[in-house]
């Protein structure tokens, strides 16, 4: 006999609240494998934790991880970094887009779902979440206007590489002055000419009581946002020219600071490919 799976109930859950394409939410996990264990690491995350873990959940419809070489993790800035100390720890980074409006649905089945891998002993514990969030949308800003990829494509389209910048500002009404002063003055200005197609910016959200103990409390929920820009070129080789400076234009305009700017390449899903160049 089969389990039973309830499947009687998923005809009626398909049948209401919103199933659109947009990226309304993200989960952004940026992690740092212990030394000794990163191949191990690496292949839990590939065979079973980025499927089961994550892509498997119903309104998680686009998945991708990144990783930050040696090399790359030494572009990272500022050097100190209220996101992570040292500014290189966190080797990887994993990014999900999850149906606007489906947060709540989403979370219910992840809490859950952890709940159960951690019982049956399917979570590696030999990692630490450096910068772990869920996240909720509030801009994206591209390039070429109408032309190339939206956002609901991002994490599909074979970009080569991701930046992700995190700012704070001092308060909650000017993370709103600092929003506007992104979305309609800084990133349009800085996406002319550039490597990258698009920026997409989020806001966090507090993860729910329940969660993981191994996962921390996200910090600055009223006054964070991040950025994460999808670059065309390996940022090794754009880097100084097109992501230099980010720091100090977000400090000349007052209504932040810059606490990472960090660039990735994406994985070769399967592979252990990077995993020697991460030390």
């Amino acid at each position: 006999m089969t389990d039973d799976t309830r499947s009687e109930l998923y005809a009626e859950l398909a049948s209401v609240g919103p199933y659109g394409v947009r990226p309304g939410h993200a989960l952004i996990t940026m992690v740092e494998p212990h030394p000794g264990h990163e191949y191990a690491y690496n292949r839990w995350y590939e065979d079973d934790h980025f499927i089961a873990g994550a892509m498997a959940m119903p309104w998680i419809y686009a998945g991708r991880r990144w990783v930050a070489t040696r090399e790359l993790q030494l572009l990272r800035y500022p050097e100190k970094s209220a996101v992570a100390q040292p500014v290189t720890t966190g080797c990887y980074i994993s990014v999900y887009w999850i149906t606007d409006g489906r947060y709540d649905d989403h979370m219910r089945w992840t809490v859950g779902i952890n709940r159960r891998l951690n019982r049956d002993g399917r979570v590696h514990q030999a990692r630490t979440h450096v910068f772990t969030a869920f996240q909720d949308h509030e801009a994206t800003v591209y390039r070429d206007g109408a032309a190339g990829p939206r956002d609901f494509h991002a994490l599909d389209h074979p970009y080569a590489g991701l930046v992700v910048e995190v700012i704070d500002a001092d308060g909650p009404e000017q993370r709103a002055e600092l929003l506007e002063w992104l979305r309609a003055k800084h990133l349009p200005k800085r996406l002319a000419g550039s490597p990258a197609a698009m920026v997409t910016v989020f806001r966090p959200t507090p993860l729910p009581l329940d969660r993981m103990s191994y996962v921390q409390q996200v910090e600055g929920v009223d006054t964070r946002l991040t950025l994460l820009w999808f670059v065309e070129r390996d940022p090794r080789a754009c880097w100084q020219e097109h992501f230099g400076g980010l720091d100090e234009e977000v400090a000349a305009s007052d209504l932040g600071r810059v606490e990472l700017v960090a660039p990735f390449i994406p994985t070769i899903p399967g592979t252990d490919r990077y995993v020697n160049e991460l030390r």
